[in-house]
């Protein structure tokens, strides 16, 4: 597969037309305001599982709209009180549910607190069950979720999921033995943008790891490639002619870029240059918006969406360990 997108070194200076609306802020903070006015609610039920390495705990909280967001948070199985551990908050790729406690084992084996949430309304796609419903219906949308409540901001799908996110991790926060001060978001495709969304939502996080993000530049990426995700939008476009305006109006409240803005945490991006599901002018879009002053981005030359996979794992252990002190 060729490279389809700019060369690297114009990707390294690709920035996007600015798409931000004037209520972005204002936006953000009353959602939050709206969802704090829920008791978080976090349980934490322990699982039992013949894993001794580990503790695992089914864990419930209260997301957007007070409703119960499901969660697991594994621990490796010697955590004490005494030494509160660094945390890695996780967000699924798209479709993905959280799956099932054996398939989070890295994190809590290399030290860490890791909390997986579980996507609303996702996880029958085939590759990761989910176990939360999204009880906010939409009007008309392409199958998916990127269209969902897509004329109105309020009523966006992912209105509901990033603030799901935001609260994941007041909800790991709330363990005993997570050291609040040491919490990190990471995420591939969907979980890279949605870790993006909580950069810049939550100003004291310690690192982010967004792995071949998407939700990043929505007007470049909707006519640059014809793979879902992306796709959505114009196939929803193509029967709802002239709405364009008022459908990319309401992607800039939830665009990559514009929370990349107001990111601060050190950060560990990755992009691979033959990604046509998330094209690498579109993750480069983020990066080059990013705020924080520490910022790297690992790039993968010939690689399509699967981007660097278990390698770009082992960067991140690495990064991470150094960052969050572990």
């Amino acid at each position: 597969m060729p490279h389809f997108d700019l060369p690297l070194d114009e990707l390294r200076r690709y920035r996007p037309t600015s798409t931000e609306p004037d209520d972005f802020d204002a936006f953000w903070e009353k959602s939050l305001l709206e969802a704090r006015e829920h008791d978080l609610d976090a349980r934490f039920e322990p699982v039992r599982l013949p894993l001794p390495g580990v503790r695992v705990y089914d864990v419930t909280y209260a997301g957007y709209g007070g409703h119960p967001i499901k969660g697991w948070l594994v621990l490796p199985a010697g955590a004490t009180a005494g030494e509160p551990l660094p945390a890695v908050v996780e967000y699924i790729g798209y479709g993905g549910g959280r799956g099932l406690p054996h398939m989070h084992l890295l994190w809590a084996a290399a030290g860490f607190a890791h909390f997986v949430m579980d996507t609303r309304g996702q996880g029958s796609g085939g590759w990761a069950q989910g176990d939360t419903p999204d009880p906010v219906g939409s009007g008309p949308a392409h199958p998916g979720y990127l269209t969902r409540g897509i004329e109105d901001p309020h009523e966006y799908y992912y209105r509901r999921v990033f603030v799901d996110a935001v609260r994941a991790v007041d909800a790991v926060r709330a363990h005993p033995l997570v050291d609040s001060a040491r919490v990190a978001a990471l995420g591939a495709s969907q979980g890279g943008g949605i870790s993006l969304a909580v950069a810049g939502l939550v100003p004291d996080l310690a690192a982010i790891a967004p792995d071949v993000p998407f939700l990043c530049d929505f007007p470049r990426a909707a006519t640059l490639t014809d793979r879902p995700p992306y796709s959505e939008i114009g196939l929803y476009l193509k029967a709802r002619r002239g709405g364009e305006e008022r459908v990319f109006r309401t992607l800039s409240y939830f665009d990559g870029v514009n929370f990349a803005a107001r990111g601060r945490a050190p950060a560990l991006f990755s992009a691979a240059l033959q990604d046509q599901t998330c094209p690498p002018s579109t993750v480069f879009a983020a990066f080059n918006a990013y705020a924080g002053q520490e910022r790297s981005m690992e790039v993968y030359s010939f690689n399509d969406h699967e981007g660097g996979g278990p390698y770009q794992q082992g960067v991140q252990l690495q990064w991470l360990s150094a960052h969050l002190g572990r």
